[in-house]
């Protein structure tokens, strides 16, 4: 199993019954500035452009006590078929069905529109405890939306304007009486299923290489929006899943283009999310297509995550398009071996993400890495490795006078981490630091994982106390 995390787990009591609330209304009325509002922090993409917000996104927080599921869906529209669009209308179909209360928002600036009642009449079938919004009331340009609002038959409109935090406790209030009404019993879908954090793994890669199918296939369900359209995540998601008894999240992000490329406004927000994904996470996922692997964007995400110190898995998709699958296979091996060397021996999984096939081999890829990524070596290990390493290689000479290697130690973890004492430390060569790294790599099984190493001077005994 995964390796447990160090530090305390701040999620909310496991034993209270969580309540999933959904933020549903059209396009661009403001519901994901009222996710964030209501969450307290930034989570989900905001801007003024229509249709930004494609998934159901989630978080868990607390209202008056009460421990919530947030869902912020994408804005309902009127589209059917195989449309993008009308993938989009599922999604926040499904989350009505999902969720124990609804937020019904609408822009009272604008007023009532037809997609509106359309919607309003389909949330009211559903049978589930509705919430009237009237969201942009902070000027006097909304007095008539609000009065609209009671031609929908949802209840009174409660007033706010979420951009400026107007109007919040009024909704706090009609949300807690809601669900005092709803008296939901402890244990019917608990609030954190396990007092042992997440494993965080981030899917990243270039545009349209499958991640969105991947994460479906991993869990078994079509949770998140896919389609042959390229970029269709905008924002990133997280999802929950258990995988052997362990929790796991599974990020999945926006995909990221040449930087010269990226000019909309949008898109950038999205990089931005990718890389937040990234930076957060404990391993990433590098998704590749199988027609075209290790371009350039690739190789400049790859090293981000190891600068960032993340442990990452190779993951080649779109397996089931290839003809010559052993020699392709060899050949990819061999380009991460000659591509990646500051990364030696990254795990390389090929699948089919669509069919699922060889999908089974990248969690225990995943797990594997993850350990070695917190690995705690013994100090006395390593100091007999160290003087092995030295009869077998010692440092050079610098002006005539040889650099004496006085111990080693790993500091911490996540990546592995070591500090070197020695004398004339800033005379050592970085050509035999990588030598003991990758010593500490083909030694202490670190193979994939980025290694830090620190060398420090050791203490004079001859300096002035």
């Amino acid at each position: 199993m995964f390796k447990d995390e160090t530090g305390f787990d701040k999620r909310l009591n496991p034993s209270v019954r969580s309540v999933r609330i959904a933020l549903i209304g059209r396009s661009n009325v403001g519901k994901s500035t009222l996710f964030n509002r209501m969450a307290g922090k930034r989570l989900a993409i905001v801007n003024d452009i229509s249709g930004v917000t494609r998934d159901i996104r989630e978080t868990e927080t607390r209202l008056r006590g009460h421990p919530v599921t947030l869902m912020d869906t994408a804005g309902f529209e009127s589209a059917k078929g195989d449309t993008l669009e009308a993938r989009m209308r599922a999604n926040t179909e499904k989350a009505v069905e999902l969720a124990d209360i609804c937020i019904f928002i609408y822009d009272a600036r604008a007023g009532l529109t037809p997609l509106d009642n359309i919607f309003a009449e389909q949330v009211r079938r559903s049978g589930k405890p509705v919430i009237l919004v009237a969201n942009k009331c902070e000027s006097n340009a909304a007095h008539i939306g609000i009065t609209e609002g009671y031609a929908l038959s949802l209840g009174d409109p409660v007033e706010i304007a979420a951009e400026h935090d107007i109007g919040m406790i009024d909704l706090h209030d009609t949300v807690e009486r809601v669900i005092d009404a709803l008296n939901l019993h402890p244990g019917d879908d608990t609030f954190g299923r396990s007092d042992t954090p997440p494993v965080r793994i981030a899917i990243v890669g270039r545009p349209n290489t499958g991640k969105s199918t991947l994460i479906n296939t991993l869990i078994g369900q079509d949770r998140l929006l896919t389609g042959p359209e390229a970029g269709v995540t905008r924002d990133a998601i997280t999802i929950d899943h258990v995988w052997h008894g362990r929790r796991v999240q599974f990020h999945d992000t926006a995909g990221l283009r040449k930087k010269a490329r990226v000019q909309e406004t949008l898109e950038k927000l999205s990089a931005g999310e990718t890389l937040r994904a990234v930076k957060f996470a404990q391993v990433v996922v590098l998704l590749m297509d199988a027609a075209t692997p290790f371009d350039k964007q690739d190789m400049q995400i790859a090293a981000l995550c190891e600068r960032e110190g993340r442990a990452m898995v190779i993951g080649i998709n779109k397996w089931d398009l290839v003809k010559n699958k052993s020699k392709t296979a060899k050949n990819l091996r061999e380009a991460t071996t000659r591509l990646l060397p500051q990364s030696r021996g990254i795990p390389v999984v090929m699948f089919s993400g669509l069919t699922g096939k060889s999908v089974d081999r990248l969690l225990p890829a995943i797990e594997c890495t993850h350990n070695d990524w917190s690995a705690q070596v013994k100090t006395s290990e390593l100091n007999d490795w160290l003087h092995e390493k030295i009869i077998r290689h010692p440092p050079p000479a610098v002006n005539g006078i040889r650099i004496k290697l006085k111990y080693i130690t790993q500091t911490k973890t996540r990546p592995p981490t070591f500090v070197l004492k020695c004398s004339r430390a800033h005379k050592l060569p970085a050509s035999y630091q990588r030598y003991l790294i990758n010593g500490l790599r083909e030694d202490f099984g670190l193979q994939g994982v980025p290694i830090r190493m620190y060398v420090r001077a050791g203490d004079n005994p001859y300096a002035k106390g």
